[in-house]
């Protein structure tokens, strides 16, 4: 049986009962980042304390589980299903797929008849269209914005061809703190006037939400894990 698990996309505090009692029940636990998970089964015991249901189980074992392995990983992880293993899936913050492995692992289970449950959790995504304040009957994610400056403008024309035929779509990207203001002076360029929001480090202690156009936000120094929100255009 193989579970899909989200977790908590900063405030350890927002893991729920259902997945702390999965994760403690599972034989194996896949995980993009082996030391966060560690972490968060630690924040899980407090959580199980009084559960005098939860199966006697020896302690997971956690594995590495990330983009670059999860090819190679793939049969060994199939084998364990097969066997009847209880096998847990984690992205280091948030759901696993949206950016995040596990593609490759669920194909293989639809293909080979396979069950496997999804067990919902927080989401960057959704935190920050909600913060924007924007209407959000329409929006699309964009994944990682691209390093290329090429490439990063073709998403942006993309970007600005949706709004033309549906102009209250809202679109999200995650966006490097390194790379947030070159970016938004490309966004100035193709949109520019594109109601934006930053969403910084949600969830966490120094969460910020900035809003305004490129030209109010360009300049604003941005440290941690950013979010980007482009609404429709005023």
């Amino acid at each position: 049986m193989l579970n899909i698990i989200g977790t908590p996309i900063g405030n350890l505090d927002d893991i729920s009962y259902r997945q702390a009692r999965v994760l403690n029940s599972s034989d194996i636990i896949l995980a993009e980042d082996t030391r966060s998970a560690m972490n968060l089964l630690s924040r899980t015991k407090s959580l199980l304390q009084s559960d005098e249901d939860l199966p006697l189980r020896k302690k997971p074992n956690v594995m590495s589980y990330y983009k670059d392995v999860e090819m190679l990983k793939l049969p060994l992880v199939m084998k364990w299903l097969k066997e009847e293993k209880i096998v847990s899936l984690i992205s280091e913050a948030g759901m696993p797929l949206i950016s995040d492995p596990g593609y490759l692992l669920v194909k293989a289970c639809i293909r080979e008849d396979i069950a496997f449950t999804v067990i919902p959790g927080p989401s960057a995504v959704i935190t920050a269209i909600i913060y924007s304040g924007f209407q959000c009957d329409e929006f699309m994610f964009l994944g990682f914005l691209p390093k290329k400056q090429n490439d990063l403008i073709r998403v942006f024309e993309k970007v600005r061809t949706v709004q033309s035929s549906f102009p209250k779509t809202v679109f999200v990207a995650f966006e490097s703190p390194k790379r947030i203001q070159k970016t938004l002076e490309y966004l100035k360029t193709i949109l520019p006037n594109a109601q934006i929001v930053i969403a910084r480090e949600l969830t966490k202690k120094f969460e910020e939400i900035l809003r305004g156009t490129t030209s109010v936000l360009k300049n604003t120094e941005l440290k941690g894990e950013i979010t980007l929100v482009i609404g429709p255009s005023t």
